[in-house]
C-alpha cells in the first residue's frame, strides 16, 4: 500500500491548485487498474462511487473525462521521474511501433480506413480503426522484460488530417527527441524493420549525435558493402563505401558454417543460439553497421544495429525483447480495456487513452519497487515469470486495505472489502 502511495501523491502533487481534481483523477486511475473491472466511463463512475466512497456527481466525473485542460506532458514527466533505473547498461532501450484499435460507428476522433497488414484470408483488409504510435520503455523487472509506455499518438490519414499531417516515423522522431531532452542520456531504439530507415536515423543523430543507435530486423535482401573504403585514384566523385559484397541470404550461407553458439535470454528463458556477425556498410542507411545472423533449424533471422560495439548477446537478447510491446498493446486494448470505451470527441477519446496508458506504466513501475518478484497465479508451460495480470491482483489487495481511503483520499471512512474481494475473486 506505501508503495501505491508514495507512487500517487507524486502524481497527486501536479494538480496543487484544486485538489478535489487531483484526487479524482488519482480515483480514475485506481479504477482502471483493478482486475476484472473494464474501463468503460460508465463503470469507473460505479466502482468510485460504490467502492472508494468517492463523492462525485455523475457531471463533474463525464466533465473531467473530457477535459481539455488536463496537463498531460507535464504528468507523463512526472510518472517517467517515478521509473526506477530506468536505465538498461548504461543506456535508454527504447521500443517503437504501431497497433491498430478496431472502432464500430462513425464520428470516432482518430478513426480512419487503414490497412490491416496481419488481416486473416475472411477478415476485410481495410479496417475502420484507431492507429496508435507509441514509444515505450524496455526495462528489466524482476527476472522479465516489461514495456513501459511513455508516449503515443494517433495517426492520421493525410486525407483527413491535411493540415497536421505527419508520418508515422516523423511521430517517433518528436518523441523520442522529447524523451531524450528530459532523460538526457544515451538512447538505443529497438524497431522492425518497416522503421529502420535513413528519414528515422538521420535527423536523431542530428540531434544527438553519437548518444542515439538503432536495433532492428534486416531484410534477406539487403546488399552489403564493404567496410573498408578504396583509397581515392584522383577520378570522378570519392566512394564512400567499398565493393559489393552480396545480399543478406548471400552471405548468411557463406557464414553459416563458422556460427558459434551464444546462452542468451529470448521469450523468458535461456536458450542456446547459433549466430555469427560482421560489419558492413548500408548503403540505405549511408553508415557502418553491426549484423548479426541467428540460426535456428533451417531459418535465419538477420538482426543490425549502429552500435558496433553491443554484443552478438545484447542484440539477441534486445530485439527479443521488443515482443513485450507487442503483448502490451494486447493488455492495453484486452486487459486494460481501452478497445471497449464508447467515448467519441477528441477530448474524450484522448484523456480516455491517456489514463489506460498510463495505468500500464504504473502497474510496472509498482512492481519494479516491489521488494522481490511477485508469484505467478496460473502457471503454463512451466513458465514461473510473473504476469501482467500477477502485478494487478497486487494493486487489488493494497487498495482493499482497510486503512486504503484514509491513507490515499483522506476519508475518515475505510473501505467495506466486499467488493473489490469480490473483484479479486473474479480476477483469480
Amino acid at each position: 500500500m506505501f508503495i501505491l502511495k508514495s507512487i500517487v501523491d507524486t502524481i497527486q502533487s501536479e494538480f496543487q491548485k484544486s485538489q478535489q481534481r487531483g484526487k479524482l483523477f488519482i480515483a480514475i486511475l485506481l479504477a482502471i487498474m483493478l482486475p476484472a473491472v473494464g474501463s468503460r466511463s460508465s463503470q469507473l463512475f460505479l466502482i468510485i462511487r460504490s467502492v472508494f466512497y468517492f463523492k462525485v456527481t455523475r457531471r463533474s466525473f463525464y466533465i473531467m473525462m473530457a477535459s481539455p485542460k488536463l496537463p498531460w506532458m507535464r504528468l507523463w514527466q512526472c510518472l517517467w521521474k517515478l521509473i526506477p533505473s530506468p536505465l538498461t547498461d548504461g543506456r535508454l532501450l527504447l521500443a517503437a511501433d504501431d497497433s491498430m484499435n478496431p472502432k464500430t460507428g462513425k464520428h470516432i476522433h482518430g478513426c480512419d480506413y487503414h490497412y490491416d497488414h496481419a488481416a486473416k484470408a475472411n477478415q476485410a483488409k481495410y479496417v475502420w480503426s484507431q492507429n496508435i504510435v507509441q514509444v515505450g520503455l524496455l526495462k528489466w523487472i524482476h527476472g522479465r522484460f516489461a514495456c513501459l509506455p511513455l508516449s503515443w499518438c494517433f495517426y492520421r490519414l493525410q486525407k483527413s488530417n491535411n493540415k497536421e499531417f505527419k508520418t508515422k516515423v516523423e511521430q517517433v522522431i518528436d518523441m523520442v527527441i522529447g524523451i531524450y531532452r528530459v532523460f538526457k542520456c544515451p538512447i538505443l531504439l529497438v524497431v522492425d524493420n518497416w522503421f529502420a530507415c535513413q528519414t528515422l536515423v538521420k535527423p536523431l543523430r542530428k540531434e544527438m549525435k553519437t548518444k542515439f543507435h538503432l536495433l532492428s530486423r534486416l531484410r534477406t535482401n539487403a546488399k552489403l558493402y564493404d567496410k573498408c573504403v578504396p583509397e581515392y585514384s584522383g577520378r570522378g566523385r570519392p566512394r564512400k563505401h567499398g565493393e559489393c559484397i552480396g545480399n543478406v541470404k548471400q552471405e548468411s550461407k557463406k557464414r553459416k558454417k563458422k556460427a558459434k553458439k551464444y546462452d542468451v535470454f529470448i521469450y523468458g528463458k535461456k536458450r542456446t543460439v547459433r549466430a555469427t556477425s560482421g560489419i558492413f556498410y548500408l548503403k540505405t542507411l549511408g553508415i557502418r553497421v553491426l549484423v548479426v545472423w541467428v540460426y535456428h533449424r533451417k531459418s535465419m533471422v538477420a538482426l543490425f544495429t549502429t552500435d558496433l560495439l553491443l554484443g552478438v548477446e545484447k542484440v539477441i537478447e534486445y530485439y527479443s525483447a521488443r515482443w513485450k510491446q507487442e503483448s502490451g498493446f494486447k493488455e492495453l486494448k484486452q486487459d486494460i480495456g481501452s478497445q471497449q470505451t464508447q467515448a467519441r470527441s477528441k477530448n474524450a477519446v484522448t484523456n480516455h487513452l491517456n489514463f489506460c496508458m498510463m495505468v500500464v506504466t504504473v502497474t510496472w513501475i509498482y512492481a519494479a519497487k516491489l521488494d522481490r518478484q511477485p508469484s505467478r497465479r496460473n502457471l503454463r508451460n512451466n513458465q514461473t515469470a510473473f504476469a501482467f495480470s500477477d502485478v494487478r491482483y497486487l494493486i487489488a489487495q493494497a487498495v482493499s486495505h482497510k486503512y486504503f481511503l484514509r491513507v490515499i483520499f483522506k476519508s475518515e471512512k475505510t473501505t467495506k472489502n466486499n467488493l473489490i474481494s469480490a473483484i479479486i475473486r473474479l480476477a483469480a
